[in-house]
């Protein structure tokens, strides 16, 4: 079973659901994203995503597009993404996905980064862009390994590739709760509810929503129907618009808002 499995069949037993944070790797640099990521697993985070930063996020709302540019400016590339992970491996257990789209991948070479995760405590790939076709085949390569592949549905996904992608997925399924790309928003459509519904006639995995949640009351709202919530806009736009030497502490201060009752049950605040 692997780590990520393990966590959630551990919120099962516990009668929760999860929290799932985002953050940009090497926003807004190397060794202040790595303690970024060690103070959401003090916090509370049941699984992080670290995104890879790209140059052409588009599936990324504003917010997350600078902050991938910010990373990108400072010339972090996949082996730094791969390196915090490795940091952050050595003292806490919280599993890791890499939240990416594909051409990084690529350029390192897809059979070089799996092998590479796998070593750096990686538990994950949710590959935001490959084709069907693609995804197949680097799921049998991230298997070798171990890796979890980590799919996108969205409400506009067919019956048929719903299927499909719930079939070859393992983890979890990464529920896109509107159309369009991420980014802080008011409401929660009702369209992530229903898309969840379909999901779970295909698939045992948990489905974890996210794009847009940002709220505590959002977060309430999505486990009312699935498995956890991610958040990562609001995150990223608090390490944005905190000064320098201040955004580790005020990204806890944001998960304390946000998950109260969590964060004191799990750090010593």
């Amino acid at each position: 079973m692997s780590r990520i499995a393990k966590q959630f069949e551990l919120m099962r037993n516990e009668g929760r659901k999860g929290f799932i944070p985002f953050v940009t790797a090497g926003d807004p640099d190397v060794s202040t994203s790595t303690e970024i990521v060690l103070k959401l697993a003090d916090h509370g985070a049941d699984i992080i995503e670290l995104g890879v930063p790209f140059s052409d996020p588009m599936a990324d709302g504003p917010t997350i597009q600078r902050s991938s540019q910010r990373a990108l400016s400072n010339g972090v590339n996949v082996a730094d993404v791969l390196s915090i992970a490795s940091r952050v491996r050595e003292t806490v257990s919280t599993p890791i996905v890499l939240f990416s789209y594909l051409n990084p991948l690529l350029r390192y070479g897809f059979r070089r980064l799996v092998s590479d995760a796998a070593a750096a405590g990686i538990d994950g790939i949710l590959l935001t862009d490959a084709i069907d076709e693609e995804a197949a085949e680097f799921s049998a390569i991230m298997s070798e390994q171990g890796l979890d592949l980590i799919s996108l549905i969205a409400p506009t996904t067919s019956e048929e590739r719903l299927e499909t992608l719930a079939t070859r997925s393992t983890g979890f399924l990464y529920a896109v709760s509107r159309a369009g790309v991420t980014g802080v928003q008011e409401n929660i459509s009702a369209d992530a509810a229903s898309l969840v519904r379909r999901a779970k006639k295909y698939t045992d995995l948990p489905i974890a929503v996210g794009f847009g949640i940002s709220t505590r009351e959002q977060i309430l709202n999505v486990w009312q129907f699935a498995d956890a919530a991610v958040v990562g806009s609001a995150i990223v736009a608090e390490v944005e618009k905190s000064a320098s030497g201040e955004q580790v502490e005020a990204v806890g201060a944001l998960v304390r808002r946000l998950l109260p009752q969590v964060a004191k049950s799990r750090s010593e605040l």
